[in-house]
Formats: C-alpha cells, sequence, structure tokens
C-alpha cells in the first residue's frame, strides 16, 4: 500500500459536494485480493487457458461492441471535465486508489431505472443511469464507481459482455430448441460465476470508497428508493438473515428458481455478505497493506484457486442456515431419518404436514434438529 493516502480539494472543477478526507491507495494490487473465491478460481483458469485470448479476440468480430461504442458515444453524455465533473473526480479518484493505470471512458445514459454496468472485450467502458446519479449522494456514488472500476480491474468486462450477447443471441434462436437450450446452458454457469463477480465488485467499491456505512446506505437505496429516513441498516441486514433461514424446503427450492435469470444478487445478500467481509481478517490485512500483488499473477496456482473455490462452497454449505443447505449437511454427515426430514421439510406437500406419529423417530425421542 502506498504511503501517499489520496486527498481531492473538494473544490476541484468547481463541485463543492465532493467530500475532502484521507484515503487509503493500494499500489499495484492484483485483482485477486478482493475477489469471491468462486469469482477468482474461473478467472484465474480462463486467464491460464491456452489460446484463450486468440480465441476472444476472433469472438469479438462476431460481437457488437463496436456498435455499443458508438451508440454511447452518440446518445450518452461522456463523463470530463466538461460533464459530471463530479464524477470524473471519483473515477480518477477510483482508479488511483486501485492503481489502474487507463481510465476507462464513462458514459452517464437517461435512464430512470437504477444501473451501472462495465462492458467491452479490447477495453472497458462504464455506463451509469440517470437514475442512479439521482438517486445515490456523493459517497454511496464513489463506491458505485469503485465498484465498476473493480470489474475492469478483474476483467470482468470481457465476461459481461459475451453474458449480454449470449443472452440476446438466446432469444433470436429461441425457436430452435436444441441450440437454445446449449445457449442457455452456458447463459446460466455465466449468470451463477457473474453472481460471485459481483460480490468481488462490492468488495472493491468499498476499497475505494472506504466507507462501509456509505455502501450500505447504497444498497438500501437501490433496494427500496431514495427514502433513507424510512430505513434502518440493521434491520435490512435482519431481511438478509430471514431470507436465509426462513420457510421450508419448498421456500429453498424458489430460492433457486427465483435467482437463476439474474446477474445479481438479491440486494440483501449482497448487503450481509459485504458486511461479513468488511469485519473479515482479509479486508483489514488489505487495509494494513498486506495484499496479493499484480506481478504475482502470473504464478497464481490454478489448482490452489479452485481449491480455495471449492472451500468457500463447502463453508457456506456448512454455515447455511438455509433448510435445503441444512439437509445437504446432514446427508454429507450421514444423519439418520433423512427420509422424515425431508417430508418435514416439504411440509403441505407430503399431506402429512411432518407431523404424522409415522414420521416420530422411533425410539421415542424427541428428534434432534437438523
Amino acid at each position: 500500500m502506498s504511503d501517499d493516502s489520496h486527498e481531492h480539494n473538494g473544490n476541484e472543477n468547481g463541485h463543492e459536494k465532493v467530500p475532502s478526507r484521507q484515503r487509503r491507495r493500494f499500489e499495484g494490487i492484483s485483482s485477486r485480493a478482493y475477489e469471491h473465491p468462486a469469482d477468482r478460481s474461473a478467472l484465474v483458469a480462463l486467464r491460464k487457458l491456452s489460446g484463450f485470448d486468440t480465441v476472444f479476440k476472433a469472438l469479438s468480430g462476431l460481437l457488437p461492441e463496436r456498435s455499443l461504442r458508438l451508440l454511447f458515444l452518440s446518445d450518452s453524455v461522456r463523463v470530463s471535465d466538461e460533464q459530471f465533473a463530479h464524477l470524473n473526480v471519483m473515477l480518477r479518484d477510483a482508479c488511483y486508489i486501485l492503481d489502474l493505470e487507463k481510465v476507462p471512458p464513462m458514459y452517464v445514459n437517461q435512464d430512470p431505472q437504477p444501473n451501472a454496468m462495465c462492458i467491452g472485450l479490447d477495453e472497458p467502458i462504464i455506463v451509469v443511469t440517470t437514475g442512479l446519479v439521482e438517486l445515490l449522494d456523493e459517497e454511496e456514488m464513489r463506491a458505485v464507481v469503485g465498484h465498476e472500476v473493480g470489474h475492469a480491474l478483474s476483467g470482468h468486462s470481457v465476461y459481461r459482455t459475451i453474458l449480454l450477447f449470449l443472452t440476446s443471441l438466446a432469444l433470436r434462436v429461441a425457436w430452435i430448441p436444441l441450440g437454445n437450450l446449449a445457449i442457455m446452458a452456458i447463459v446460466t454457469a455465466l449468470r451463477e460465476w457473474f453472481r460471485k463477480s459481483e460480490l468481488s465488485a462490492d468488495r472493491a467499491g468499498l476499497l475505494v470508497g472506504q466507507d462501509l456505512r456509505a455502501s450500505m446506505r447504497g444498497l438500501m437505496k437501490i433496494a427500496g428508493g431514495n427514502h433513507l429516513h424510512e430505513m434502518n441498516v440493521d434491520a435490512f441486514l435482519a431481511q438478509a438473515d430471514e431470507y436465509e433461514a426462513g420457510g421450508d424446503l419448498r421456500d429453498s427450492v424458489l430460492k433457486i428458481l427465483n435467482v437463476l435469470p439474474r446477474s445479481h444478487p438479491f440486494t440483501t445478500v449482497r448487503a450481509a455478505e459485504l458486511k461479513k467481509w468488511a469485519e473479515s481478517r482479509d479486508y483489514q490485512r488489505i487495509m494494513d497493506g498486506h495484499y496479493a500483488r499484480r506481478d504475482e499473477d502470473r504464478d497464481t496456482s490454478v489448482t490452489d484457486s479452485f481449491r480455495q473455490s471449492a472451500a468457500s462452497y463447502a463453508s457456506d454449505v456448512k454455515n447455511s442456515k438455509d433448510p435445503l443447505m441444512k439437509l445437504v449437511t446432514d446427508i454429507a454427515g450421514g444423519a439418520g431419518d433423512l427420509g422424515g426430514r425431508v417430508r418435514r421439510g416439504f411440509g403441505g406437500f407430503t399431506g402429512n404436514g411432518g407431523g404424522s406419529p409415522k414420521d416420530a423417530p422411533r425410539d421415542g425421542r424427541p428428534d434432534e434438529d437438523g
């Protein structure tokens, strides 16, 4: 970590609302430092894959990247010292803090839906909507800009562009059963990876903004609009806990079905995941200047990355309060009477409501809670 913490003058470019305070800079930081293990293992494997760059350069000719760039250039407002100057200050700040040498172009697009994205194969571009700019305050927006710069540093823009292209292609060939199934299988896998990449980018946003409360506020506003006086961070996080732990196996299945078509995790889940990471030793080590560096990326082991990813998933399953994940843990642990637990888990589907005498333990002792 660089010793020269970054400080911006609040009056720079005539925008007095940009806060002036010290922020740590992470010189030479590798995206591996903040990436979610599942996201990191996929990226390391792709980067190590022989011929990967050649394949995607060839594929870039098929993707409408040039068209997208021209579209934003012609029909959006490019952020600069003359236009949305306060966003330009934030963008340069984020690139400075994460040590991203080339500042990506950034556009503001007229759209009342709060959204932001980082796309592009050759070079990433960042797009934020007017709905987002109008919704968030300065510190909240700083975290979002850091989030998108984190995507750029990780190389997520390449895969996001491919995901957008394949999703569009799936709609065009929906009338071809097998062709559509094949594409949707790839899209589903990419979405699962991309949801993890969003958790990585949230961490990057926190490293840039260095204000957990602002990150939490921003996520709450995305979920509930500009009504902070009506919302509470603790209550919002309690929703995430209730979402994970509540219900029975039917709800677990519905959660999976609900999340499959999404490219982003649910907002309460993102808030809970970010808070957990902010309280972790990993985050504190980064803030203390101990982090993976870019010049070590080439020596990264694919096997180690997959092992860390597998360990992360195993830990998530083990510590999850979700009924289905508890059942999986029970199966892995060789718990008895699993048939009874499944019947009780699905409650109304069995017709016995889980309370039938035939579901009671034969030895007369109360069954242990799974």
